[in-house]
């Protein structure tokens, strides 16, 4: 998958929002397959209008997280969270400034409000798995 950075500038480059949704479709198709293991409650993100599960992973200091949903745009959503904050230790997932590193994509101006409250509800999700590693 590409960099946070490089998805960033990529969706920096389109112009029209039909080619950024189509983008951010592609980034969650492009997503690894999530393991049906995990789509239990235990995994479900509460506060998303769609179905979405989040898993991580902890390999030395860094927690890998993926991802689903049942919805193309919102996978999308989920695998640019998963760029941004995978493979990084649960001290430097809590220092990132998810709104900061987001702004640039415009999301909330074009996000249905449930659609920008499940992003938010994912973010806490992750911030709580790194939280509780930090524990």
């Amino acid at each position: 998958m590409a960099s946070f950075e490089d998805i960033r500038n990529d969706f920096e480059f389109l112009d029209e929002w039909d080619d950024r949704y189509k983008y951010l479709i592609d980034l969650g198709r492009n997503l690894e397959p999530y393991p049906e293991d995990f789509r239990d409650d235990a995994h479900k993100v509460r506060g998303c209008a769609s179905q979405v599960w989040l898993h991580a992973d902890k390999q030395g200091d860094a927690i890998f997280l993926k991802g689903d949903s049942d919805a193309h745009i919102v996978k999308g959503l989920v695998a640019l969270l998963i760029t941004l904050f995978s493979g990084k230790s649960a001290e430097k997932i809590l220092e990132v400034d998810p709104e900061a590193e987001l702004k640039p994509f415009d999301l909330t101006d074009h996000l249905t409000p449930q659609r920008s409250n499940g992003l938010h509800s994912m973010i806490k999700r992750i911030r709580e798995i790194a939280s509780a590693q930090t524990a």
